[in-house]
């Protein structure tokens, strides 16, 4: 039996072939509409496909403050990170509660929304109970800084995805479910990343997979920082390292159409939401999760936790320590299990590990398998300027 949906059903915003000749066919009746960005492109299929259950749409206002305030939808149901469409005022005083308005990627229309209402976003309560900070360098702050101060809420109709990337990974909820239980497993991990895997990463993941029936990787491929790895070259990262080290049987590798958020404790529930509902019944989390720069505490997706009941949750957290290769040891650890001093642990700092990259030195393979490696050096080596 596969866990559960966040809220008991998987929602599915795609229309259906007679859905969708009812809605075209008044298309061009429909005036308003709006390009959205690569965030909300995003949070639009995430919502259409099941992956931001129970959501059906953009929050509306009620939604939204119990979000911020209690990490909890009106229902009670927690949810960590609101889920929101911004406009600016301009063309939010052009639209009325009950009109549909198109929402557009340069030009083509992905979607309607079902505009149920309007309302002002609070962006510095947002900005610090969200991400903690108001710092305009963290890129979260940054995003709520350039958008529109209106939020506009009501349900979905996807007409169109958003072009498919790495197709051959590319599975909705309702696919994963499928592909578990076809495998006959009843307890899956989630791992959740954007950057490429190590051997820190490949020990937490082979750790949790003595405890469950598979490990489902799946990578975050949406929008990141300009100075994070891109999608393509992690994904050659996770391939040969799956190829190699890994048992075939017991993994599956899947994509996450998702935006990082940078919002370290909060991004961590709303990660676990989300493979709960692609059908994981466990979800790792590491140190400093979804964090960026110094604006969380190394252990603060742990914390975090502890504010919802287990059951609230309904998926497991496995929660790792800082891990390294200890020479002592003479295997992989972690402050949880290694007595030994760190200068007996190999720990490179992600500065370092650049400037090795760039210099076409492998880093250690305490540190990282050499063919994970050699894909960075080659990937540096061609956006060398």
């Amino acid at each position: 039996m596969l866990i559960e949906p966040h809220g008991g059903k998987l929602i599915n915003r795609e229309l259906d072939e007679r859905e969708r000749e009812a809605l075209e066919e008044r298309l061009s009746s429909i005036k308003a509409a709006i390009n959205i960005d690569e965030r909300q492109i995003a949070d639009l299929e995430l919502i259409a496909i099941g992956g931001f259950s129970p959501l059906e749409g953009f929050m509306g206002k009620d939604d939204y403050e119990d979000v911020l305030q209690n990490m909890r939808l009106t229902n009670g149901l927690p949810f960590s990170i609101p889920i929101t469409l911004a406009v600016d005022e301009q063309f939010a005083s052009s639209v009325k509660e009950g009109q549909d308005i198109l929402l557009k990627d340069a030009g083509k229309t992905l979607a309607v929304l079902h505009l149920e209402e309007k309302y002002h976003q609070d962006k510095e309560k947002e900005a610090e109970l969200v991400y903690q900070t108001t710092c305009p360098g963290h890129p979260g702050v940054q995003y709520l800084q350039k958008t529109g101060g209106i939020l506009l809420g009501g349900k979905i109709s996807m007409l169109e995805r958003p072009p498919v990337i790495f197709s051959e990974y590319a599975f909705d909820p309702v696919k994963s479910r499928q592909i578990f239980k076809d495998k006959g497993w009843k307890r899956v991990v989630g791992f959740q990343t954007r950057n490429p895997v190590h051997r820190a990463h490949e020990y937490i993941q082979k750790c949790a997979l003595e405890v469950v029936d598979g490990l489902f990787l799946h990578p975050l491929v949406g929008a990141t920082k300009d100075d994070d790895i891109p999608a393509d070259v992690r994904m050659q990262c996770y391939e040969i390292l799956l190829k190699d080290y890994y048992p075939k049987d017991r993994v599956v590798l899947g994509i996450l159409p998702a935006a990082m958020r940078y919002a370290g404790p909060r991004e961590a529930i709303l990660h676990a939401i989300i493979r709960k509902n692609y059908g994981c019944t466990h979800f790792i989390v590491g140190r400093d999760h979804a964090g960026v720069g110094d604006y969380y505490g190394s252990f603060d997706a742990h914390y975090i936790f502890d504010e919802f009941e287990p059951a609230e949750l309904g998926i497991t957290p496995l929660f790792f320590d800082y891990t390294f290769f200890c020479k002592h040891c003479g295997g992989m650890a972690s402050y949880k299990t290694c007595p030994h001093d760190s200068s007996e642990h190999i720990s490179l700092s992600g500065t370092k590990v650049r400037e090795m990259l760039k210099e076409g030195e492998l880093p250690p393979v305490e540190f990282s398998r050499p063919e994970v490696a050699q894909i960075l050096i080659d990937w540096a080596k061609s956006n060398a300027t």
